[in-house]
């Protein structure tokens, strides 16, 4: 792991390193980046995979206290990041969070030469789901973000749907929810951070504007949805493909919203062929 000094603070990421073409894997809220290591061992032989831990909650280094950890702010972080590892040509790669989507819509997509949307939030599914609804609401009450973690210390309530029952269909080893959790277990500033950024999503006319902006991403893009998503609706992901000019639609049975923990091959396949598929694109 290493890190770069952003204007919200410090970010950590891995870096695979070489000189093959640039893949930056985005994780979702209460996740780190180790979300991505299944995908990451397939394709780091060709591709140099860069993994940034986002401030969702699984961060180890809490953000300033003035950040802007809304939605909007953290999307705003992802462009300052590809801008501080003066990263070009980037292919996107986003799970679970779809915050990314208003880097197109904003005019912030530069440095993105292909993007690949797998199982995430779109359209006005902000906070999506079950389980994003039981974590809104526990952040509007007073000390409920820490409350809820605490709850996830017994193992029999990590497979809850309102919890991590519905994210995917295989549970992810309790090692690894361990030490996602862990920063929410242990620091006041880490929940300030997360309760910041589950509080701050935009109105349901600015979400439906970032879909609507994806028609303007003229390059190659790739959706990946899980057919039996109990959580980010099987439409999302074809109509988000629809969207795109460029876009085309892969479907992967046997799996809910984390693919890259479900079906880990079948997702890096996915990416690969389109990676290879759009070489030079």
């Amino acid at each position: 792991m290493t890190d770069v000094l952003l204007s919200a603070g410090v970010v950590e990421y891995e870096d695979t390193g070489g000189d093959g073409p640039v893949v930056v894997l985005l994780h979702g809220v209460a996740m780190n980046g180790t979300l991505w290591r299944h995908v990451v061992g397939e394709l780091r032989d060709d591709f140099r995979c860069i993994v940034p831990t986002l401030p969702l909650g699984a961060h180890r280094r809490p953000m300033r206290p003035d950040a802007d950890l809304t939605v909007p702010g953290v999307a705003r972080l992802v462009a300052e990041f590809l801008d501080a590892l003066d990263l070009t040509d980037v292919t996107l790669v986003m799970n679970d969070w779809g915050g990314a989507q208003a880097l197109v819509a904003d005019g912030r997509d530069q440095r993105i030469g292909k993007l690949v949307i797998t199982s995430c939030e779109a359209f006005d599914n902000f906070p999506p789901g079950l389980p994003g609804r039981n974590l809104y609401a526990a952040a509007k009450m007073p000390g409920g973000i820490e409350l809820a973690f605490a709850l996830l210390k017994l193992k029999p309530m990590r497979r809850l749907p309102m919890t991590w029952g519905w994210m995917s269909k295989r549970p992810v080893p309790n090692e690894v929810l361990d030490a996602w959790f862990q920063p929410l277990w242990t620091s006041t500033e880490i929940r300030r951070d997360l309760r910041a950024y589950v509080l701050g999503v935009p109105p349901k006319d600015e979400l439906l504007r970032w879909a609507e902006g994806l028609r303007a991403f003229d390059r190659p893009a790739l959706v990946v949805w899980a057919t039996e998503d109990k959580v980010m609706p099987l439409d999302h992901g074809r109509r988000l493909a629809e969207l795109l000019p460029q876009g085309e639609l892969v479907e992967i049975a046997d799996s809910y919203t984390l693919i890259p923990e479900d079906q880990p091959q079948q997702l890096s396949a996915a990416i690969r062929a389109f990676l290879l598929k759009t070489a030079g694109a």
